[in-house]
């Protein structure tokens, strides 16, 4: 286990869901945590009841400025977790480009606005920890995913350039790839989520993977191991399989 008591933490997505519940397990292990979202009162309602030391700034990922100055409010941070993220379930028969340009701003291009916004200021350092949130989604496509997939292998890419330039440094870069969390995201889904986890398991999944050394990890264990053997099948046996 690290030692976490007296970090401060930025957790960008922070409001409700799988963000509330890790900002609460980080929080009984020491970690001050600053939480960021859209919406003040929620962010104040989880600040207030967080057992350790907490502050919040409201943020919107999808404007860089927003993005930018939150930054500055929150200050001098030992690392930053990218939670924040939106989801429809879309089949390409019934595409919203909308849609589907709002999980690609906020999901990818949104992650992106907050890591280089902190990472600068981390090389500079030659210290710092980011974590950014992935999906069992973006290891390969997968019906009805259209636009949130596409986004979540975006942000998986980009955990592993990031890592791949920053693995000899002091700055440490994790990407976290979780399968079905129940939350009001999932709720728009009308099929059966299979090893589907509450907010706090995922968010104890999660806090174990911030705990070691390695760079990615999947959870559910057992789910994710479908998704990481799905790369090395034949595209003929991987589409008969998932359809």
């Amino acid at each position: 286990m690290k030692e976490w008591a007296g970090k401060r933490y930025w957790l960008v997505g922070a409001s409700e869901g799988l963000g509330a519940a890790l900002a609460e397990v980080m929080s009984r292990a020491g970690v001050e945590v600053i939480l960021s979202a859209r919406s003040e009162d929620k962010l104040k309602a989880l600040s207030e009841k967080l057992p350790g030391p907490s502050s919040y700034v409201t943020c919107d990922v999808s404007d860089l400025q927003s993005v930018q100055d939150a930054y500055q409010q929150v200050g001098q941070i030992d690392g930053v977790v990218m939670l924040a993220g939106v989801y429809w379930p879309m089949k390409a028969a019934e595409v919203d480009a909308e849609k589907v340009e709002q999980m690609v701003d906020i999901n990818f291009t949104g992650t992106m606005r907050v890591v280089g916004s902190v990472l600068p200021d981390f090389v500079a350092r030659d210290a710092g920890h980011v974590v950014i949130t992935g999906s069992l989604s973006g290891f390969r496509g997968l019906p009805g995913a259209v636009g949130y997939g596409a986004s979540k292998a975006g942000v998986m890419y980009l955990a592993e350039s990031l890592h791949a330039d920053l693995r000899k440094t002091g700055v440490t870069v994790q990407v976290a790839n979780p399968g079905f969390i129940k939350t009001r995201l999932t709720d728009k889904n009308d099929f059966k989520m299979p090893f589907i986890q509450e907010p706090e398991e995922a968010a104890q999944d999660f806090w174990e993977h911030m705990n070691d050394d390695s760079f990615k990890k999947s959870f559910p264990r057992l789910f994710s191991l479908f998704f990481r053997a799905s790369q090395f099948m034949p595209d003929w046996m991987y589409y008969r399989l998932i359809s």
